[in-house]
Parts: C-alpha cells; sequence; structure tokens
C-alpha cells in the first residue's frame, strides 16, 4: 500500500494507536478498494442509506443539513483521515441525515460495513477505537445543537472567536473558512454575522483584517 495512504491511516481514529505496518497488515486481511470523486461530486443525498465504511485519504468533504424552504446548515467538513457517518454504519435506519458534497477531488479507502464489523470483533484496538469515536460523536453533536439552537448570533460569533483562540493559542486568530461558509455553519445568513462582528469591532471587544481576528477585550466576548 502507498506509504501516503498509510500515513493517513495513521491519523484515522479507528486505528489510533497502530503503526503503519499494523495497519497495513489488518487491511490485506479484509476487501477494500480506492474510489476517487472528483469537485464537487455528490457522495450523498440526506435520505440515502449509508452502506460503505469509508475512510477520506485526500481531499474534503461538506455535509449539509438543508431545509424544506432549501436554506442548509454547514454541519461539519470532512478531511483526511475521517471516517465518513461512522454512526450510522450499523445503525437500524442508516439514512444519512446530510447530504455530503465533495470541495475538492477526494480520494476515499472504500470497505463493506461487514469488513468493518470483522475489524471490531477481531481487533480489541479497533473495537476501543470505535466505541471511543461514537462518544466523541455524542459530544460533538450535543455542543452543535446547543450552538445552533440556543445561542444568539452574537453568542455563536463570540464562541467562534473564543474557540479558535484556545485552538490556535493566541489572540490573533486566522480563520479557515470564509464569512458565508461560517455563517452557513452557524444556520445564519451573512449580513447577519458581518453586522455581528462589526458590532463587536465597534465596542472594542475585537479588531478585524481580512480573515485575521484579533481579541482586544476578552471580557465582552465571554
Amino acid at each position: 500500500m502507498d506509504d501516503e495512504i498509510l500515513k493517513t491511516l495513521e491519523l484515522c481514529p479507528l486505528f489510533r494507536g497502530m503503526t503503519a505496518d499494523h495497519i497495513e497488515q489488518l487491511l490485506n486481511e479484509i476487501s477494500y478498494k480506492i474510489v476517487h470523486f472528483e469537485k464537487k461530486d455528490i457522495y450523498a443525498l440526506a435520505g440515502y442509506p449509508c452502506k460503505y465504511a469509508d475512510i477520506i485519504l485526500k481531499g474534503e468533504m461538506v455535509a449539509r443539513m438543508v431545509g424544506l424552504s432549501g436554506k442548509y446548515v454547514e454541519v461539519s467538513r470532512l478531511k483526511p483521515s475521517g471516517l465518513i457517518a461512522p454512526a450510522f454504519i450499523f445503525a437500524q435506519e442508516n439514512q444519512m441525515p446530510v447530504s455530503v458534497e465533495t470541495d475538492v477531488e477526494t480520494d476515499i479507502l472504500r470497505m463493506s460495513s461487514s469488513e468493518l464489523n470483522r475489524l471490531i470483533n477481531t481487533n480489541e484496538i479497533i473495537r476501543t477505537n470505535y466505541i471511543r469515536l461514537m462518544a466523541d460523536i455524542q459530544v460533538f453533536l450535543t455542543r452543535k445543537l446547543r450552538i445552533l439552537s440556543l445561542l444568539t448570533v452574537r453568542e455563536k460569533v463570540a464562541y467562534m472567536i473564543l474557540t479558535f483562540s484556545k485552538k490556535q493559542n493566541s489572540n490573533t486568530i486566522l480563520l479557515d473558512k470564509s464569512r458565508q461558509e461560517i455563517a452557513d455553519s452557524f444556520g445564519i445568513q451573512k449580513f447577519s454575522l458581518l453586522r455581528c462582528l462589526s458590532e463587536l469591532v465597534d465596542t472594542g471587544a475585537i479588531s478585524v483584517k481580512g480573515k485575521n481576528i484579533t481579541i482586544l477585550d476578552r471580557r465582552k466576548l465571554e
């Protein structure tokens, strides 16, 4: 197997704690294939059954939830080493709750649910990693629900800035998304996001220059 693929799989939560050689040995014992998607290809539409255990090897996908009005909320961005929809692979009702499309050319490693089940049943490390992954998804969804349903626009933006600051360990943060992508992730209009940023600038909480935001007064965000 290609060394770059193995390096990516070492970062996959499913194989956490395993060496490249161990991962390659495990994969040699099951059936899998590499599938390529072009940019803006549809991976799955909401309501489609989740048939496979797919791991992103390179590229990026976007998961969106669409309402009856056509408005959508960006739920997450799926990047290399990520397992796609792991909570639905073995669900009795395994329909995808979101639509997923590629943002750039993307390659995935695809195995059937039965092959993943075999790995879980025969390897204790993978079994433990899968249980931990399910728990992490529960935490993520709980946090996402709180942000979307309970916080005001200002609270959502302040939460984003403080979270980025913590991750980047700096009072000056670099946004890795466009303003539209950020608005979509919060389920708000772009102009609402821009207005909120402008208000935070006016109050002296932050300064904004392009994709860089500097926290000037953290108390005004908390």
